[in-house]
């Protein structure tokens, strides 16, 4: 892996985490479309570590509303009164958004990493991406507030969120879909999405890290992951803000059609080589 090859994948983590189009099919899929050729032992420690870029994009960017659901939490828990306070109740809600998602990894982990040298399934999971999208902005209602959520909706949108443990699902994409047609509006199901991201993406960064003392040779490329890591920081940080922004005004079909764009151009250089 070059210093070019290092900053684009960190630029197109960055930017792909928060948006509704998959940052693990681009890792997939740009090093495909481009003939990119690169190194096995450094492609999975790039890949864990840069998601920690992601991860401090949004502790840092949501850092406010985590430090007031974090404070609600265990005030109301020293009260013996959980749910009494909407924050330590959101709190609640985003630790049961999270179960599937483990559940999923352990069950499929196999059926994952196959899916993760398969640049042609990557592309069909892209499409289902796409599709769900759409169905979200046809049938979701847009009524509901983040206050609103319930137990039903976090166990609904956890389950979005364990389906994109494939890459080609993406995380944001199904999150935010489900929450939708749970009838959040945009707005409120990105900012759900966001926040019940930081577990997953936490404890997955953790056992990446774990994975990677067992590597060798890794301290030749830290320079190339360091860089990498900084700039998926960076443009997560703004990728989250223009998608809230978005939100507002604007609805997921556009990324949709974006989805199948990508995945119709895999399908082409795939059929040509």
């Amino acid at each position: 892996m070059t210093f070019l090859q290092s900053i684009i994948l960190g630029f197109v983590q960055g930017i792909t985490e928060f948006l509704p189009i998959s940052s693990s099919a681009h890792l997939v899929l740009v090093p495909y479309i481009l003939g990119w050729q690169l190194q096995p032992e450094i492609v999975f420690p790039f890949d864990v570590l840069v998601q920690l870029g992601t991860l401090l994009a949004v502790i840092i960017y949501f850092a406010k509303d985590i430090a007031n659901i974090i404070q609600s939490f265990f005030r109301c828990l020293r009260k013996k009164t959980p749910f009494s306070e909407p924050e330590s109740r959101l709190g609640w809600l985003i630790l049961l958004a999270t179960i599937p998602a483990g559940v999923f990894g352990l069950l499929l982990k196999s059926e994952v990493e196959y899916a993760f040298s398969n640049p042609v399934a990557t592309a069909v999971f892209l499409i289902i991406t796409g599709a769900l999208l759409i169905i979200a902005e046809k049938l979701g209602k847009n009524t509901k507030n983040l206050s609103d959520t319930n137990v039903p909706d976090a166990i609904w949108i956890g389950i979005g969120q364990a389906c994109a443990i494939f890459p080609g699902i993406s995380r944001s994409g199904a999150t935010i879909a489900v929450g939708m047609l749970r009838n959040l509006k945009r707005e409120d199901a990105a900012r759900f999405s966001f926040l019940m991201s930081i577990p997953v993406m936490l404890a997955a960064g953790l056992l990446g890290i774990l994975e990677l003392s067992t590597l060798q040779n890794l301290s030749g490329s830290i320079s190339l992951v360091i860089i990498g890591t900084a700039i998926a920081a960076i443009t997560g940080y703004f990728s989250i803000h223009f998608l809230l922004q978005f939100l507002k005004r604007s609805k997921l079909t556009w990324f949709a059609y974006y989805c199948f764009t990508i995945a119709a151009i895999t399908f082409l250089i795939h059929a040509i080589r």
